[in-house]
């Protein structure tokens, strides 16, 4: 079973307030756990912790049950890790490149052929013989995760994993990270909040180095209110027509001429209101959360966001 560890983590670059203050999670076995954060949060000061990229200013990191600083080799050897944004030479093939990652990895002359096979099928990547160079940004990423995809170590750690993908290739990756994750440890750092809401199981949110919040992503999202709904009528709409909808609402903003922006004081008996009240304006064809409830639980946390918590 993989893990990762971080424990009273302390990571500070000369004077200032620490990058890393007293972070501490531990997680084994298969899942996926998404790390979120604003930029200088620490997410990728915390990533490069536990492959022993830094040196601890105090505490520890362990990857599968190994310090990275002092046994490196043990600790990343079933490990894969994509982290910032690493650049394959632009001179080399896509073979080339991975071949050279397979052998440091340590794997047999035999296996490294059929590692690039499964990664090539896993991320459809392209031709094994074009150059890196050649390569648009959302296919070189491709490239960046197969690399950390060879062997099929147990645990992953991946820094943006879709940064520089096109929305169709985000959601390729996205399932395929859906599917690692049964047998797999991920820990995904990303801005992407559907990638974190429809792959992870758990969440951390990191803010000014300190762990504000870590829980289940089903348990913090029903512990969040969402207060706008976006409702989308069946035919164009003007202000006028939501009278009924006026007196239920804080806020009405209109989207375009069938979608209005409705915000509310978030309760249950409210919504139902509102949907009620907007039947009676016209045939509604969508009535959904303005945003993903997990987005308002993260603002929530590092202090900007409006939604009551139950």
């Amino acid at each position: 079973m993989g893990s990762f560890e971080v424990d009273d983590l302390v990571k500070s670059f000369g004077a200032g307030a620490p990058a890393l203050d007293g972070v501490t999670f531990r997680y084994e076995g298969a899942g996926a756990i998404g790390y979120l954060g604003p930029n200088g949060a620490g997410k990728t000061t915390t990533l490069k912790l536990l492959v022993g990229l830094l040196r601890p200013t105090r505490g520890r990191a362990l990857l599968n049950g190994f310090d990275p600083v002092a046994d490196r080799v043990r600790a990343l050897e079933d490990v894969g890790a994509v982290i910032e944004t690493p650049e394959p030479y632009p001179t080399l093939t896509i073979y080339d490149t991975l071949r050279t990652v397979g052998e440091l990895r340590g794997l047999a002359p035999a296996d490294v052929d059929a590692e690039i096979d499964r990664c090539h099928r896993l991320l459809r990547l392209s031709e094994l013989d074009a150059r890196v160079g050649a390569l648009s940004k959302g296919q070189r990423q491709r490239v960046v995760l197969a690399s950390a995809l060879l062997g099929d170590p147990s645990v992953l750690l991946l820094d943006e994993p879709t940064s520089g993908l096109d929305p169709a290739e985000r959601v390729h990756v996205r399932d395929l990270l859906g599917r690692l994750k049964r047998d797999h440890l991920l820990f995904i750092s990303s801005h992407q909040m559907v990638e974190v809401a429809e792959v992870c199981d758990e969440v951390i949110v990191l803010h000014r180095g300190r762990v504000l919040l870590k829980d289940r992503v089903d348990r913090v999202s029903s512990r969040i209110r969402s207060r706008e709904v976006i409702v989308e009528f069946g035919r164009p709409v003007d202000r006028a027509a939501l009278a009924p909808v006026r007196p239920l609402a804080e806020d009405l903003t209109a989207v375009s001429d069938r979608r209005w922006r409705v915000r509310f004081d978030g309760r249950d008996e409210s919504r139902d209101r509102i949907l009620a009240a907007c039947l009676t304006v016209a045939p509604v064809v969508q009535f959904a959360n303005a945003s993903l409830v997990l987005e308002e639980a993260y603002l929530d946390a590092i202090g900007e966001g409006t939604g009551p918590r139950r």
